[in-house]
């Protein structure tokens, strides 16, 4: 058993950093990814609503807090890679491909299938380019509040401009 109290510190900083990664990437689906279909669907982009409320399963909870919830479990995984991401304008270029690319795959060539839709919705071009654009404005906005919420604007602030 190890002792050491600055390991214990250690171990606590990280649990404390993934916590603050999945409440970033849970809220950037309620203000990023949510806000980016809402524009999208006023200006007549996509016939899908923002907000969605029907009802999931096993659980029966509206879709919007499912999708939080994924958005945070993404955002687990944001925090794992993002501190490859280079510095400058290239991390914020960075958040927005890896949020447009990743999570887009993940629903087009797994969710989709499973819940008996066809792979990539069909591969429609405007499906997709909703998809990569809402999903980049989580991954954009994931990063603006994982830099925002870290201590000293996070390990990457002075190379992202953020350096409080």
């Amino acid at each position: 058993m190890n002792t050491n109290p600055s390991s214990a510190f250690m171990k606590d900083q990280v649990f404390i950093r993934y916590l603050i990664a999945f409440f970033c990437g849970f809220t950037a689906v309620l203000l990023f990814h949510q806000g980016v279909l809402s524009i999208l669907h006023a200006v007549g982009f996509t016939p899908v609503v923002p907000f969605p409320t029907q009802p999931t399963k096993p659980f029966g909870l509206p879709q919007i807090w499912s999708l939080a919830f994924w958005g945070g479990v993404w955002g687990l995984v944001f925090a794992r890679v993002e501190r490859r991401f280079p510095g400058g304008a290239g991390y914020w270029v960075s958040a927005c491909i890896f949020g447009a690319i990743f999570p887009s795959l993940v629903a087009w060539l797994v969710v989709f299938p499973m819940k008996g839709l066809p792979a990539g919705g069909g591969w429609r071009a405007a499906g997709l380019a909703t998809g990569l654009m809402i999903n980049g404005g989580w991954g954009l906005g994931t990063a603006l509040l994982l830099q925002g919420l870290s201590k000293d604007g996070g390990p990457d602030a002075q190379a992202s401009g953020l350096k409080k």
